[in-house]
């Protein structure tokens, strides 16, 4: 196999070139804001730390700047692209850039956050720029959706990377901290700055790395059953657990008991346990039997 021309991958100039032959303009709806520097694309895919045996899938392609990187170094990359007049242009590009590894890229033209299966052989990365806001649904349907999924990094607004690595304690953390922490070890890895966007965005980036778990959290609590004891702790994040989980347990007094039972203090906040203790007092709802309401 030969390897892919050094100008293949998109620089400022292929960029505007592209939008302008698509009449695209980047829309804030759809939070779009394309990486016009090769360096920081090759960065990316350095530190998901892609394989040659890879089968990555990219949510949120664009014009295809990551998306050839990631040819470049994987097995194979499928792209979610919501977009109509995106998802039609990017096979052209990767055919005239990278034509040595066009029969390695998949194209599915959806919404991210509605794909149940993916062409081809199950992914084992997700590698994405991650439109802002809708970055964390997305991140955690395709985690729930696609259990092959060893390894993730995602880019993402600064402060969503802050929320989605923080630890308990932290004043940041939250629901998304928690339910990451239910499937991956998570972690920030790196920052990006604004000048390597078109447009340039208002806010900073932030790269966040999570890797799935060996195993599943032991807990007899289904994962619907854990996260809405999460919902429910962190919907009045100032209360004490009790007063929290009243709604969710039927009474503060049943919430105790609960919290009682999973060795939780009842005056605790959600903002200090861990997702292990959330699991605890799922296993220990009033209506186990028949699921919290």
């Amino acid at each position: 196999m030969s390897s892919p021309t050094p100008d293949a991958l998109l620089g400022p100039a292929d960029i505007r070139e592209l939008a302008a032959a698509l009449g695209v303009r980047p829309t804030k709806q759809r939070g779009q804001n394309f990486v016009i520097d090769a360096n920081t694309v090759r960065r990316i895919v350095r530190t998901a730390q892609v394989r040659p045996d890879d089968v990555v899938v990219e949510v949120g392609p664009g014009l295809g700047s990551l998306t050839l990187a990631l040819l470049e170094a994987a097995d194979r990359v499928t792209a979610v692209e919501i977009d109509d007049v995106l998802a039609a242009a990017l096979p052209a590009t990767v055919a005239a850039r990278m034509p040595e590894r066009a029969d390695r890229f998949a194209l599915v033209r959806s919404d991210a956050l509605h794909v149940t299966e993916l062409p081809g052989p199950a992914p084992t990365a997700l590698v994405a720029n991650l439109p802002y806001n809708v970055a964390v649904p997305v991140l955690l349907h395709m985690l729930e959706t696609f259990p092959s999924i060893e390894r993730t990094l995602v880019m993402v607004q600064s402060e969503v990377a802050d929320r989605l690595a923080a630890a308990p304690g932290s004043k940041v953390y939250g629901v998304p901290s928690v339910k990451a922490g239910w499937y991956a070890e998570v972690k920030r890895a790196g920052a990006i700055g604004r000048n390597v966007f078109w447009p340039a965005p208002n806010v900073d980036s932030g790269l966040v790395s999570l890797v799935r778990r060996a195993e599943p959290l032991k807990t007899t609590a289904s994962r619907q059953e854990v996260f809405a004891v999460v919902d429910a702790a962190f919907a009045q994040r100032r209360k004490t657990l009790r007063a929290a989980l009243a709604g969710w347990a039927g009474s503060a007094a049943a919430a105790e008991q609960a919290l009682v039972a999973a060795g939780v203090s009842p005056q605790a906040r959600g903002e200090s346990l861990t997702v292990e203790e959330f699991a605890r007092i799922a296993e220990h709802a009033p209506n186990k039997e028949s699921g919290p309401q």
